[in-house]
């Protein structure tokens, strides 16, 4: 499966932007999808999961309440709606994907053979 992110930006603090992932080669109704990010000089770190059906959804602590993690398999796509924005959610942002039993696992890097290409995210303050 081929994934693409796009949907960066600049925003200010406190702001909200929309993150996709359009997954193509299979039906991405197959896959797990995550949302990680990775800010400059910082390893990479889970953002948000969400399983094949849509029907559970998983969240690092940092974004709880203010991200959410939704998906249109008819469209092959999955969001990440990021609200109220704070200067230290600034990151390139990475879309993965894999197959199997969701669950926590699927929090961490090592779960995802499948990855998309970063997008940048700013938050000015």
């Amino acid at each position: 499966v081929q994934l693409q992110a796009f949907g960066g930006g600049l925003v200010q603090a406190g702001g909200s932007l929309r993150l996709s992932c359009a997954a193509s080669g299979r039906p991405s109704s197959r896959y797990h999808m995550g949302w990680f990010r990775q800010a400059p000089g910082k390893e990479r770190e889970f953002v948000a999961t969400i399983s094949g059906s849509g029907g559970s959804t998983m969240y690092a602590d940092s974004v709880k309440g203010r991200f959410t993690i939704s998906r249109d398999n008819n469209k092959n796509t999955v969001y990440l709606q990021m609200n109220s924005l704070k200067p230290e959610d600034t990151a390139v942002y990475y879309c993965a994907a894999d197959s199997g039993s969701f669950s926590y696992v699927y929090t961490m890097i090592r779960a995802y053979n499948y990855w998309g290409h970063g997008t940048h995210v700013t938050v000015s303050s």
